[in-house]
Formats: C-alpha cells, structure tokens, sequence
C-alpha cells in the first residue's frame, strides 16, 4: 500500500505541473480584480495593444464575449433528434473562439505555426491581429468595440455586407460589448491610479 500511495503522489503531482488553467476568473466584472487574479492575461493584453495597437478594454470585452476567459471554450455540440450527437456548430475553440481556417491565416501571416487557441498570449495576439485586418478591410477604428466584434463575428466580407442586420441578438451582444469595453476602461483608468 505505502509504494502505491507513493506511485500516485508521484503522478499527481506531474500532472498537476503540466496542466494549464482553462477555467474564467472569479470576477468578470472588473477588470482590475481579473488582471490582480491572472495577471498573465493582463501582460498578454499589454503586449498585444504594444503590438497591433487595439486597447485593452477592447480586447477584453471581446475575450469575454466569445469565451467568458475560458481557455478551452468549445462550440455546443448539435443533436438530431435530441440523442444523436452531429458534431459541433463551428470550429471555433479557446479564449479568441478562432475558427481554424482563420486561425491558420493568422499563424502563416505571424509565422507562429507554434501558436494556440488555448494560450492567452495567442489568443490575444490573434484577437490583435483581427482587428488591424478590420481596419484595413472595413476601415474600423481598434477602438471600435462594437464593429470591431461584429465584424469578429460575422468575418470581414459579413460586415461589409452588414449580414449582422439581420441577427438582432448579435447587435445585442455587440451592444454589451461596447458598453463593457467602456466599463472595463473606467476600471483600469481607476484601478492604475490607486
């Protein structure tokens, strides 16, 4: 008994090193208590604004929109019938909700074949990279939450068309975007003066 206990110890212990943290931060709702929590997900929201120039808030409303900051966030799965299991309702997987034709061009255009939807560091960064494409294709200011999610989601050639017209629960959600970039910005604004 005593090397069996011993031998699991061992494992669990290895495990435990390897495993990354996929579950959201306890406060959503304020954005410093999310950056004192995981302050790797603030970095990472720094550097991508260093790099691409789209504000933090603006990150962060959008991650929350797509993953709540749930780093393995998958699509539900679709069932016909109401038992039989038909695949999932996109590709669309970690914080950025990436779909993976998507996630390709963005790994071959920052020659980051190594990048993952599950790594906040990649999240970011795409979600950075998406939205210079934006406004280089659409003309979006990185400011722009609520277009910026839009075309987010509905793809650059969608927004252009303005497909999301026609989906009133998406320009609800684009809605709340914008309004939790802006609350997410007074927060900072406060938190970095105190």
């Amino acid at each position: 008994m005593g090397m069996f206990l011993r031998l699991l110890v061992v494992v669990l212990i290895v495990a435990s090193c390897g495993s990354r943290q996929f579950s959201a931060p306890r406060n959503l709702e304020d954005a410093c208590a999310l950056a004192n929590e995981r302050p790797r997900y603030f970095s990472a929201m720094q550097r991508t604004e260093r790099r691409w120039g789209v504000p933090v808030p603006v990150q962060m409303a959008i991650i929350h929109a797509e993953s709540r900051f749930i780093g393995n966030a998958r699509t539900p799965v679709q069932w016909t019938l109401g038992v039989i299991p038909m695949g999932r309702q996109s590709s669309a997987f970690g914080y950025s909700q990436a779909l993976d034709r998507t996630w390709e061009e963005y790994q071959a255009e920052t020659r980051n074949r190594r990048a993952r939807r599950d790594d906040i560091n990649d999240a970011t960064d795409f979600v950075g990279w998406y939205a210079n494409k934006t406004r280089e294709r659409n003309g979006i200011p990185l400011t722009d939450a609520r277009n910026q999610y839009l075309a987010y989601h509905e793809g650059h050639a969608g927004f252009a068309r303005a497909s999301y017209n026609a989906k009133p629960w998406l320009l609800g959600v684009a809605q709340r975007v914008e309004v939790r970039a802006a609350m997410y910005d007074t927060q900072l604004r406060l938190c970095r003066r105190a």
